[in-house]
């Protein structure tokens, strides 16, 4: 199993992990939620309890897709960042060098 593969196993478990427990989230609260209205028969409960869970997946669904698309959006500012700090450093470098060089080259001229 390569390296690529392994790391996509990994990341299908953790999103079967996560699920579960937004899944288990929402049940528990959907639980207490129904507890409140005691009035409910079994079956309004049930249903309430599979509406709320099934609303509430969707909410977290929703913000893992935001926070994911906010980590994309920062990971290409970061990098865009850097590649320009990177270009700016070589730059300096590259300049510094010329400069040592002329400096050696007028040294070695004036002896």
């Amino acid at each position: 199993m390569s390296t690529g593969e392994e790391r996509a196993l990994v990341q299908e478990i953790e999103g079967h992990l996560l699920l579960a427990a937004a899944r288990e989230e929402g049940r528990t609260a959907a639980a207490r939620a129904a507890a409140r209205l005691g009035w409910l028969t079994d079956t309004q409960r049930d249903d309430l309890e599979r509406l709320f869970e099934m609303e509430y997946l969707a909410l977290v669904r929703t913000s893992w897709r935001r926070t994911a698309e906010r980590a994309e959006e920062l990971r290409h500012t970061y990098e865009a960042r850097y590649r320009a700090l990177r270009q700016r450093l070589v730059a300096w470098c590259v300049l510094g060098c010329a400069l040592l060089a002329a400096t050696s080259l007028l040294v070695l001229a004036a002896a």
